[in-house]
């Protein structure tokens, strides 16, 4: 079979107007819930998409760790490339592909980080090997293996039990202007709800074309 016959039907779900909420995190809370519920793997990953200084963009898969009504959070090393990218240009667009479910997330806004002491709380609450591990790892660096495992080694005689968060290291939050839910539909028809924000900082949301 050729790539261009590797198709299939959508015809799980719909996402109907009476189904939307005034508040786009709400309706990304359900979904975010339904999707744990139905067991999706990694739930909350999240492809993240920057670009350079120059608009060259770049995409990677990272976590979600947080989210209320001021923004969608994640952690990374601030000096790595998206680091240097957000450092340049800090817009940044995020997608949730639920695959199980036939739903996708897109999300567009501004990126600033998170106060020193909240992206330490959450850097304690990480099992100590991933706490080493952000100490040892120059994120984005060419390197190798037996680099990583001698400055992770180090850092493990060093730091103890309880290192501190480093200084390269720490949490961002996007704040969302645009937040896109797409549910697939037989026939192609897929439902799509773009919800966006206004100068009044108020969501209005409307129908897009599949």
């Amino acid at each position: 079979m050729s790539l261009a016959d590797n198709r299939r039907s959508y015809d799980k779900s719909a996402l109907h107007e009476s189904m939307l909420d005034t508040s786009p995190f709400r309706l990304f809370g359900q979904w975010m819930d339904e999707a744990i519920a139905a067991n999706i793997t990694d739930p909350t990953a999240m492809t993240l998409a920057t670009t350079n200084a120059n608009g060259q963009p770049s995409a990677r898969i990272v976590l979600l760790k947080d989210f209320d009504e001021q923004g969608f959070v994640f952690y990374s090393n601030y000096e790595s490339r998206k680091g240097q990218d957000l450092n340049s240009n800090p817009q940044a667009a995020l997608l949730f592909y639920w695959s199980g479910m036939e739903r996708q997330v897109r999300i567009e806004g501004k990126v600033t980080r998170l106060a020193p002491e909240d992206s330490d709380a959450y850097f304690h609450s990480r099992p100590l090997t991933s706490q080493l591990s952000a100490w040892a790892s120059p994120q984005s660096q060419p390197t190798t293996r037996e680099t990583l495992t001698a400055q992770f080694q180090h850092y493990q005689q060093t730091l103890g039990d309880h290192p501190q968060r480093p200084d390269f290291w720490g949490g961002y939050r996007i704040h969302p202007h645009h937040i896109e839910f797409w549910q697939g539909r037989a026939s192609r028809l897929h439902d799509r709800f773009v919800y966006q924000l206004n100068s009044n900082h108020q969501w209005s949301w409307v129908r897009l074309a599949p």
